[in-house]
């Protein structure tokens, strides 16, 4: 059990302020990798996930990428900071949260993409004019952001 869900047993559903982070994975023909999601169902975004108790925001995004896409990251690089009231984030339990999401950008990764957990439906590299409309509310924002940068 991770320390989200140990948390959670001690004060239920009530918003709380989580940390996570995400990387804008690109390859050599600047595609970007995002991944299926199971949470929320069907939407697409960037892979990563939510901070564990002593993980640096780094050490986060390479965990993350790893667990869910098999890759092994090499120097991420800080893209962005992302936090506010368009963060507010519920799940399904009707656990409530904001998030503030540190994004790292990276291009130079080794390994092969597959799905390695219960969190992703599938894995696909999509050009920037290629970005599905069914992003998650809150990658929407750091993609369309990159996508402006390059």
């Amino acid at each position: 059990m991770g320390y989200i869900e140990e948390l959670r047993k001690i004060i239920g559903h009530r918003c709380i302020s989580l940390t996570g982070s995400v990387v804008i994975i690109t390859d050599s023909e600047g595609r970007i990798l995002l991944q299926k999601r199971t949470h929320p169902k069907g939407r697409w975004g960037l892979p990563g996930g939510l901070m564990e108790l002593g993980e640096s925001c780094e050490e986060t995004a390479v965990r993350e990428v790893r667990e869910e896409t098999s890759l092994e990251i090499e120097n991420p690089k800080l893209f962005g900071v992302y936090s506010g009231k368009d963060y507010y984030c519920t799940g399904e339990t009707g656990d409530e949260w904001y998030v503030v999401v540190i994004a790292y950008t990276c291009g130079t990764f080794s390994g092969e993409v597959k799905i390695n957990d219960g969190e992703s439906e599938e894995l696909r590299w999509f050009l920037p004019d290629e970005i599905p409309e069914s992003l998650a509310n809150s990658h929407r924002e750091i993609i369309m952001d990159y996508i402006g940068r390059i």
